[in-house]
């Protein structure tokens, strides 16, 4: 009960919305979360690991927003982003949560050590995630999308 209260506040702040869905603004995601996927591999490429492991995670949160614009939901949360996927579209959400705590390690803590495997990893999971919600977006008819808006509402206000 205590996400339904995080969701409904964000609602509340027009933080979190039910819009329009808009076939460019989830293709001009899509672009962003492929920007980034590369910029991951190449930063892998370099050695600059802990930047990498932020953009796998930002390849995947710009894939998930394109989910959401793609049926009409606007949020500018990152949590609540990740929420909504579960709750929603009944999609484990369980590898873009696990990278975003990654991504907050790897970005704000000092004082340690990143392994190039790791990195890696990220980027396959990127690579997995990504391929699975473009599946799903591809996928989507517009019976489905009133019936994701319809439970979206029920849930966030």
């Amino acid at each position: 009960m205590k996400k339904m209260s995080f969701l409904n506040k964000l609602y509340k702040k027009k933080k979190l919305q039910i819009i329009e869905p808009s076939e460019n603004v989830k293709t001009a995601y899509l672009q962003r979360s492929d920007e980034s996927l590369t910029s991951a591999k190449t930063l892998l490429e370099i050695g600059n690991l802990k930047d990498s492991v932020a953009l796998s995670y930002y390849s995947m949160y710009h894939c998930l927003l394109a989910l959401l614009f793609r049926v009409g939901i606007k949020c500018e949360n990152h949590t609540a982003a990740i929420i909504l996927l579960r709750k929603v579209f009944e999609i484990d959400n369980m590898k873009i949560s696990k990278s975003k705590e990654e991504r907050v390690d790897k970005q704000y803590s000092v004082g340690f050590r990143i392994e190039r495997e790791e990195a890696q990893d990220s980027i396959n999971t990127a690579e997995e995630f990504i391929t699975g919600i473009i599946e799903f977006i591809d996928k989507l008819n517009e019976e489905d999308i009133q019936g994701y808006r319809k439970r979206a509402r029920e849930i966030i206000q």
